[in-house]
């Protein structure tokens, strides 16, 4: 196998250069096209769309279902309310993706990519809004070539138009997810919208505009950094989308029910519609390139090609190097592995920590003065108790000192939170001795749940004292 057509060499294919695919205009034309994959890609872009724009409106116990309240610190997820206090939950979260989507590229590439990224599929939308308004590719690109005239300004308008569309979508969903997004839709539509919520709107919408309409592979190929460590993640049993030189080559055109062999050919025509269907302007047949996004369209192109010439399908196809080579692809192997457990002791010690998550918090801050004398001559310290009910029920508390004999606490040890909201108040704690046998000394503050003593939460202070007066 030549060095060129090896399955670990990465190259690097300009769109603008890729003479099947660079015109007058330099954007890159796919071509339509069907088969399982882009059905498969469809199916997750169906999903994940109806995800972030259907999450966004649903509402739960009155309120927005999910909504990152940067205003109040909070960040509700359906029936639960996170604080600042959980972040490291989040952070988990982040990790556990990351790991995952480690573990997907060893399996099988970059699917993220091609199935699930947002930029992804946004992209094909965009793709599929110009083949509405402006014509399938041929006339794309004739369209591109031809001087200006009303049919090209009125079809050049209409793709505009309903990119725009779906970028102010798009931009107002996202900007939902932090600000309540019926009060937000309301006041952008009737043009009341302005400061800092206007602003991110209409960022998001230009980046959305910008990123599918005019930079899309320039995105996957020079901005994202998966493209640049994914080769790093890959070994000799990854599956990626590649093509069989051994069967393949060499290529051709021929007359369908001839004999390749007789003709000294492969099973490739050379048709190049695996390059015509590409969205980042890639010959696959040149080897494994950092360019491709497994997304698979030129498989089901040449699919197709296959079944028209009655040739057996998987010339391109996802196939791992051992695979290339003649060889078998060896599905348990130690690197897959690892992540594969590692998954699964953080997804499990992340299901606990969701689990045991304390459902009421306590924070207790000191005044900045030492201490004080009350009314009765006795040695008092100031603080201040933040308590946050997690719950979505309004819960009563009760407060209390631990293990803290010679010392009592003055202020409301009785009280209700709403549910998902936080209560601050002042309380003190007076020293019943004369004399306290430290200058300093800790205080175990806990609040405790009225009707569930299980539910409680505890937080260290401490409490400061003169030896001497």
């Amino acid at each position: 196998m030549s060095e060129k057509i090896a399955y670990r060499v990465i190259e690097v294919t300009p769109p603008a250069v890729n003479k099947s695919k660079s015109h007058s205009d330099g954007a890159i034309h796919t071509r339509s096209f069907t088969g399982l994959y882009r059905n498969l890609r469809i199916g997750f872009a169906g999903l994940l769309f109806a995800l972030f724009f259907g999450t966004a409106w649903l509402n739960w116990n009155g309120r927005q279902a999910v909504l990152w309240d940067l205003a109040e610190s909070k960040f509700h997820i359906f029936g639960t309310t996170f604080w600042p206090q959980d972040f490291i939950l989040l952070s988990a979260l982040l990790i556990i993706c990351a790991f995952g989507l480690f573990a997907i590229t060893v399996f099988a590439g970059r699917v993220w990519c091609g199935y699930s990224c947002p930029q992804s599929t946004w992209t094909w939308l965009y793709m599929w809004c110009e083949k509405i308004s402006e014509g399938d590719r041929n006339q794309r690109i004739k369209l591109a070539a031809a001087p200006w005239s009303l049919e090209k300004i009125g079809r050049r308008t209409l793709k505009h138009t309903l990119w725009l569309a779906i970028a102010v979508m798009t931009g107002l969903t996202f900007v939902g997810y932090f600000t309540p997004i019926r009060p937000l839709a309301a006041e952008l539509f009737t043009l009341q919208l302005g400061g800092v919520a206007l602003f991110w709107v209409l960022f998001f919408t230009g980046a959305t505009y910008l990123n599918a309409g005019f930079l899309r592979e320039a995105v996957c190929m020079h901005m994202c950094p998966y493209a640049r460590f994914q080769a790093v993640m890959f070994d000799k049993d990854t599956l990626a989308v590649a093509y069989d030189p051994a069967r393949g080559e060499s290529r051709g055109p021929r007359k369908k029910g001839s004999d390749p062999r007789a003709q000294n050919l492969g099973d490739c025509i050379d048709c190049t519609l695996c390059v015509q269907v590409c969205p980042t302007g890639i010959d696959i047949r040149e080897g494994l390139q950092m360019a491709c996004i497994g997304c698979a369209a030129c498989i089901d192109a040449c699919d197709e090609v296959m079944d028209k010439m009655g040739y057996a399908r998987g010339l391109i196809g996802y196939k791992s190097e051992h695979t290339l080579q003649g060889g078998v692809t060896h599905w348990l192997r130690p690197r897959l592995l690892g992540y594969a457990c590692a998954l699964v002791v953080m997804i499990g010690a992340l299901v606990l920590a969701l689990q045991w998550r304390p459902m009421v918090s306590l924070d207790v801050i000191k005044d900045r003065g030492l201490f004080r004398e009350n009314a009765l001559g006795q040695i008092e310290n100031i603080y201040l108790l933040k308590v946050i009910n997690k719950t979505q029920q309004a819960q009563r508390y009760h407060l209390r000192l631990v293990d803290a004999d010679g010392f009592e606490l003055h202020g409301k040890t009785e009280f209700t939170i709403a549910a998902g909201e936080m209560s601050e108040m002042p309380v003190s704690v007076a020293l019943l001795a004369e004399r306290p046998t430290s200058s300093s000394q800790d205080l175990v503050f806990q609040v405790q749940d009225s009707d569930q003593a299980e539910v409680s939460s505890t937080a260290r202070s401490r409490f400061v004292a003169p030896l001497n007066r």
